[in-house]
Formats: C-alpha cells, structure tokens, sequence
C-alpha cells in the first residue's frame, strides 16, 4: 500500500507522528485491529444517515518505500461482528436479506495495484469480495505518519475512504417509502481509519 509522505524527513504532524523518508518504511506490517475501524455510513428513509462498522477483522501491509507501486494490503472483516448500535438492525444485517453472515462469513479486500496522487494523497485498487462476488474498489488514502508507542512498536496509520454501489454486490434488499424513495441508500460510504504495526 502506497502511503508515503514525500514531505521533508522527519515534519512532525499534529498527533506528534513523523514522515519519515520513505525508504524507512519499507517493510511487513500487521493491522492492529484495537487501535483501527472499518465503518460504513448509509443513507436511511431518505432523511438520514446510519452509521456503522465491523469490530473483528485482520489485516496485513507490504510498504515498498523504493517503489511504493509495488506495496499490497490484504484485509479479511468477519461479517457476524457487524455493529451498527442497534441489535434488531444487526440481526437484520447479518440474515439472508443482506450479507447472509452464515453462508458468507467473510468479506475480503486484495490490492492489485498502488499510486500516488501526490503529498500524502495515494490510492489503493484492489479485489472487493462480498456474498461470493468480487468486484474492484478503489480506496483513496491519507499518509498520517510514522511513531514508536511505548511499547516500542513501530506504527505507520493512514485514513481512508470509498464509495460502493452496494447492489453491484448483490446487496439488493430494499423497501419502498409512501413518500417515494427506497429506506436503504444503494450508495454505501466506506471509511478506514488504519494503525498498523511493523513485523519483528
């Protein structure tokens, strides 16, 4: 995954986390899923959002600093840990109207490809698999920097977002408003807000 700062060594940025060169990155990491979200934010009855997310996931990066192209994440989110704060919607969300959670447990994200918009703007396309079908997403990131916690574990984070059509995965459960419209959006916001951990 291309996230690297191509601003002067070591800026600090406001949550005291540096850009490093970006040779200093390259590397294996691991998603720390405690200290990242996954969510999604749909349109509901027309007149407002709800917003949600998935609380068990796993993850993992390849940052090639040389060549940030040649960077891949992978990205694995068990769909019975959707939570949207309310348990009759969850329920809902989890059964056969939706993303059938017994017969699908996973939906799965592979990158193909990497770039850099410029500054610590990148993009990531990968392979979207959802209900057994898979189709591209293209997610656009920001670079938020490289820390130490400590505990001495080297953390990269970065924040992201995408839009899908969720019907273009066979997520077409709907019903109809008396005042036209539908209940659910078809369009679907997706937002990542990932801290990752480099490999020993």
């Amino acid at each position: 995954m291309s996230i690297f700062s191509r601003n002067d060594a070591q800026t600090a940025t406001a949550t005291g986390a540096v850009n490093p060169e970006p040779a200093a990155l390259t590397g294996d990491y691991t998603i720390d899923p405690a200290h990242s979200t996954i969510g999604f934010v749909a349109r509901h009855a027309m007149v407002t959002n709800v917003k949600g997310g998935f609380q068990d996931f796993t993850g993992t990066l390849h940052l090639d600093g040389s060549d940030p192209s040649r960077s891949t994440a992978s990205i694995d989110v068990v769909m019975d840990s959707i939570s949207t704060g309310n348990a009759d919607r969850d329920g809902h969300l989890k059964s056969a109207d939706f993303f059938k959670a017994d017969e699908f447990p996973a939906m799965t994200f592979r990158s193909t490809k990497a770039e850099a918009l410029g500054g610590d703007d990148y993009r990531i396309t990968g392979e979207l698999t959802i209900l057994g079908t898979t189709r591209p997403l293209s997610i656009d990131l920001e670079f938020n920097g490289a820390a130490k916690d400590p505990f001495g574990n080297e953390r990269v984070g970065f924040e992201g977002k995408a839009e899908i059509l969720r019907s273009e995965w066979g997520l077409t459960w709907n019903a109809a408003l008396e005042t036209g419209g539908v209940l659910v959006s078809d369009k679907i916001k997706l937002n990542f807000d990932i801290s990752a951990i480099r490999n020993a």
